[in-house]
């Protein structure tokens, strides 16, 4: 790594600079630095080579403050504190509970259950990570208890979680809005539906699973389940349905702008959690507690976030300055692929990408060196936002550095969670796979039929 630093120094190409930044980034990021701080020291490096520490310290200054003091950025503190209101208030057990009275008598019941509750979260929550932390710690005990095999509990596990940054509030659909300067309310509502689909194709793939293979996924017992607890259940999710309703439909119908529908859906999410049940039996009624760990949690987030952002802006102008992202626009135009195989093309490149890179990283990196050719093949960016975080979304599982398989991995490695049972990192990634398929297809679908995703942002009057 010191060899590729002091490398940058010698007299070179500003293009062989530029490789050699990426060079250095990668092996930064091999080391487990942070990746924020990783791109920061790379680009500070590459951008000296070049240009010396006049340009570095005039980049820190206008990018720390520009790249963050966005519109379209401010709504990401208020889906975040959304998220967390609601997780710490007890709202996950409530949504798991009804998607299990609904939905947990189909084949492979407890699963499906797991995706469902996935995406009713997913409308909620805005974050991958949180989404799978809270199902799994619900779902996978009461999966291992049922005799479910360890690949189909993890693998719906892992996947629900995906669903949290593709159905909106997503923060990946806000921080794309903002890099590809679109709308920010129409993107958030492109992945409406898809995100629908997506929770569809898993349940599919789910129940087909369990006819194929009994063993797999044993039914449950529901004895208990009458038509009084369903009703029961689905009454307990009406303050979910207040604050989807304040926040997607305040954005279908234009009333409030995505920072004012995240404001106020996080106000309404705060003060049902400071009355909830659940969260009373968690911590009692300590409310000033409550508030504090929800305001922590979401300063720490948001500071890693635009940490992230800063960094990827830094190397983004080191790239540009060195005329390599101009060089790979100018490539990938030159091909002159027309829409369909461009696009297929992307399919793989992300996956690969995928296996080494963080999710907001390869936005940031890839959506400013892409634009061009994708616009110049007649790609709606709108509609590439969802097609790009749905491939992120299976990079984060996909074998053999899925960072989202390992966090379930780990999750599943408590002993209150597998129950006794031993659960392999093999198992986690073979779950995950028939997945994965059943995305990929769904993403050619899109291709084919973009009005899919273009349909309801098209109608709304959002902005």
């Amino acid at each position: 790594m010191a060899s590729t630093a002091v490398l940058i120094f010698v007299p070179m190409d500003d293009r062989l600079v530029g490789a050699a930044v990426i060079v250095l980034l990668l092996l930064l990021m091999a080391l487990d630095l942070p990746v924020g701080i990783a791109m920061l020291v790379a680009s500070i490096v590459g951008l000296t080579a070049m240009d010396g520490l006049a340009v570095v310290e005039t980049s820190l200054r206008n990018i720390t403050f520009d790249g963050v003091a966005s519109w379209s950025l401010s709504v990401v503190p208020m889906f975040l504190l959304m998220g967390l209101a609601l997780s710490y208030g007890g709202v996950t057990t409530r949504v798991f509970e009804a998607a299990d009275q609904w939905l947990g008598r189909l084949p492979g019941g407890l699963a499906v259950t797991t995706t469902a509750a996935g995406a009713g979260l997913a409308t909620v929550s805005g974050s991958t990570m949180a989404t799978s932390m809270a199902i799994g710690k619900m779902a996978i005990p009461e999966m291992m208890k049922s005799g479910y095999h360890p690949a189909i509990a993890t693998g719906s596990v892992a996947m629900a979680g995906t669903l949290g940054q593709i159905i909106p509030p997503s923060v990946l659909l806000v921080i794309y809005a903002g890099v590809a300067q679109v709308p920010v309310g129409p993107q958030l509502l492109a992945g409406m539906i898809p995100g629908l689909f997506l929770a569809l194709s898993y349940i599919a793939v789910v129940t087909v699973w369990a006819r194929v293979k009994p063993q797999v996924a044993p039914r449950s017992d529901r004895s208990g389940v009458t038509w009084g607890t369903r009703l029961r259940s689905a009454s307990r999710l009406g303050p979910l349905l207040v604050i989807l309703l304040v926040v997607l439909g305040g954005l279908y119908t234009g009333y409030f702008t995505a920072t004012e529908a995240g404001a106020v859906g996080a106000v309404v999410a705060i003060l049902v959690s400071l009355v909830s049940p659940e969260r009373r039996q968690k911590d009692g009624s300590n409310n000033l507690t409550y508030l504090r760990t929800i305001g922590t949690e979401t300063a720490t987030s948001v500071a890693s976030i635009f940490l992230i952002v800063v960094g990827a802006l830094m190397l983004n102008r080191a790239l540009v300055l060195s005329g390599l992202a101009q060089d790979l626009s100018s490539w990938l135009a030159g091909l002159e692929l027309d829409r369909v195989t461009l696009l297929l093309c992307l399919i793989i490149v992300y996956i690969v990408l995928g296996m080494f890179l963080e999710s907001l990283p390869m936005i940031l990196l890839t959506v400013p060196l892409l634009q061009a050719p994708l616009e110049a093949a007649g790609v709606d960016m709108i509609w590439f936002g969802v097609f790009l975080i749905v491939l992120c979304e299976i990079g984060m599982v996909f074998p053999p550095i899925g960072l989202l398989t390992f966090v379930v991995h780990r999750l599943a490695q408590n002993p209150q969670v597998n129950l006794g049972v031993p659960i392999s990192l093999q198992s986690v990634f073979a779950g995950v796979m028939p997945f994965v398929a059943a995305t990929i297809v769904l993403l050619g679908v899109f291709i084919y039929w973009p009005d899919l995703v273009l349909w309801l942002p098209g109608s709304s009057s959002a902005e």
